[in-house]
């Protein structure tokens, strides 16, 4: 597996948002955050394409934002 320097950075920095949102979901006991949070740590191991994992990680923010939105 070649390891590009912009798929490092991309994925730390979606890993970096899930860790917080993983501890916020955590302390503060909300669901989405945490479930959020801990896909967002997980799946850019498994996404190949930093186009793809940007997309991703987009829609899991609107996901959560949507959810936290309409007060779940």
């Amino acid at each position: 597996m070649k390891l590009d320097p912009t798929w490092v950075l991309v994925s730390m920095a979606i890993s970096g948002v899930g860790f917080v949102l993983f501890g916020y979901g955590r302390k503060q006991r909300r669901w989405p955050q945490g479930i959020a949070g801990v896909a967002m740590m997980v799946y850019p191991y498994f996404v190949p394409s930093v186009v793809v994992m940007a997309i991703i990680g987009a829609a899991l923010g609107a996901l959560t934002w949507l959810a936290v939105r309409l007060g779940w």
